[in-house]
């Protein structure tokens, strides 16, 4: 298993996810606007912006901002072009880091990122440095609501399902990319409650850094996901549980 799903439980457990509800909802409007680009503005024929706005109600954002989000989206309403970004790069302890990121500023946003690399003890690498690392997958947050990873695993045998990484509070099941909204809905009709679901990214090839360094890389990984424009970080890291709790 990687350190991905446990770290991000840990931060959950902290608080530290999108703890400023300013900040959630700027990333989740941002998330609503490619989505609503991306097709059709109806989220009945929409995959990935009924996904974006399933996830925004969960997080009580305000029915008038999901509806601004998509008018400014079909340009109904003004505001600056949002576009989708990904950068690569390398972070302390050789772990190798895709970020996934939502600006209106593209400049801006690489100057912000290359400085937290470069504060942190990495480097912004060019596109396709990192890449060859991971594998292109769905990803689908689950509530485990106390089921055990066997049952989940009962559970999310349905074609298009590739692996579970379980944790509490969000279980990660990857999925093949295009199978993504079939295995979720499956998952759904068998009850599990599905809390997010996106197209990912997961490591092939893992790293796992020194004891030592894994205060400056959580550090690092940290900084990258509190980036205001940053929604979503994959990383190679792999760290036993122990290790990862006793710095939580």
């Amino acid at each position: 298993m990687s350190g991905h799903s446990k770290w991000h439980n840990i931060r959950l457990r902290k608080g530290k996810v999108d703890a400023q509800r300013g900040a959630l909802f700027t990333k989740l409007s941002k998330e609503i606007i490619l989505a609503a680009r991306s097709g059709s503005p109806d989220p009945e024929a929409n995959y990935r912006l009924k996904m974006a706005i399933e996830k925004a109600r969960e997080n009580n954002m305000p029915m008038d901002n999901i509806k601004r989000a998509i008018a400014r989206a079909t340009g109904a309403e003004k505001g600056s072009e949002i576009e989708e970004i990904r950068y690569e790069g390398y972070g302390p302890g050789g772990v190798a880091v895709l970020v996934d990121a939502a600006t209106d500023n593209r400049n801006r946003t690489a100057g912000e990122l290359r400085f937290l690399f470069s504060k942190h003890g990495g480097t912004l690498g060019e596109t396709g440095s990192v890449a060859w690392i991971f594998d292109p997958v769905g990803v689908l947050e689950i509530d485990p609501a106390g089921a055990s990873e066997d049952r989940l695993l009962e559970l999310a045998l349905v074609d298009g399902a590739l692996d579970l990484e379980y944790g509490e509070p969000v279980t990660l099941l990857y999925t093949e990319p295009t199978m993504l909204s079939a295995v979720r809905d499956a998952l759904v009709q068998r009850g599990v409650r599905v809390t997010a679901a996106y197209l990912g990214a997961r490591a092939k090839v893992k790293a796992q850094p020194p004891k030592e360094q894994l205060p400056a890389v959580l550090a690092f990984l940290e900084a990258l996901e509190d980036h205001e424009d940053v929604q979503r970080v994959f990383s190679n890291l792999d760290v036993a549980d122990a290790e990862l709790a006793a710095l939580a």
